[in-house]
């Protein structure tokens, strides 16, 4: 008789528990998001000194007691080969400088690949690639694909199309602990990302779909395809 007596007074303190905490996710989820747009405008002038890729891999690293040495040298666009530069547009994004940060033709080529099981490479845009490095890592949930659906169009307003390509070449990953196309053309081919050369730049980009587990040196077949791209699209 007393539970039945206490049930009645007992839901609407847990219905107001349960709508202060609807309420308090959803301002934390405005304000991650809202730091997260001042992060795009801020990364327009000022080169990022770490990602959530970079921390997640770090973590993993750690977890696994496994040794982990970062190369990591944030250089500027004139820096980096106009042959690295085409290559890696060609190999991930054909129509960067046409899309708006979303390429629909790409991603339904790319479910249709994976239906095949012949996929090289992703459907999503080098400005996709580059929200999901700076804030989410390699998290696939819905959350992280709504929140990088409202913020590649933040990023293509603030950054422009040179500026997230040169973010972009600096911070993701080629393999472990190596970020960016300075220390990718120094710990592959031993030169400096300004030296690099076509056949090379093609190899390097072959690798960006799996960097963890692809290695320039074996991929002919997909480098000689972003070769032909580029021949393609007049580079």
């Amino acid at each position: 008789m007393t539970d039945s007596l206490d049930t009645p007074q007992k839901l609407p303190r847990r219905r107001s528990i349960f709508r202060s905490f609807v309420r308090w996710f959803f301002i934390a989820l405005v304000l991650g998001w809202s730091l997260a747009a001042l992060t795009l405008v801020a990364a327009r002038w000022i080169d990022p000194p770490t990602t959530a890729l970079h921390v997640q891999r770090r973590a993993q690293a750690l977890i696994h007691g496994k040794p982990y040495q970062v190369r990591y040298n944030f250089i500027p666009l004139s820096q980096i080969s106009p042959n690295f530069q085409h290559a890696v547009v060609a190999a991930e994004d054909a129509r960067f400088y046409q899309h708006h940060g979303f390429d629909w033709h790409a991603i339904q080529l790319a479910a249709q690949e994976d239906m095949e099981g012949d996929r090289m490479r992703g459907g999503s845009t080098l400005t996709q690639q580059l929200v999901k490095n700076l804030f989410f890592g390699t998290g696939g949930s819905i959350f992280r694909k709504a929140a990088e659906f409202t913020l590649v169009p933040v990023a293509e307003l603030v950054l422009g199309k040179q500026r997230i390509l040169e973010l972009y070449l600096n911070v993701v990953e080629w393999g472990p602990g190596i970020y960016g196309a300075d220390a990718a053309c120094r710990t592959y081919d031993r030169t400096a990302a300004r030296n690099i050369g076509r056949e090379q730049s093609a190899r390097l980009a072959a690798i960006l779909p799996a960097p963890l587990k692809r290695k320039p040196n074996r991929m002919d077949r997909y480098s000689a395809i972003i070769l032909r791209r580029m021949s393609q699209m007049g580079w």
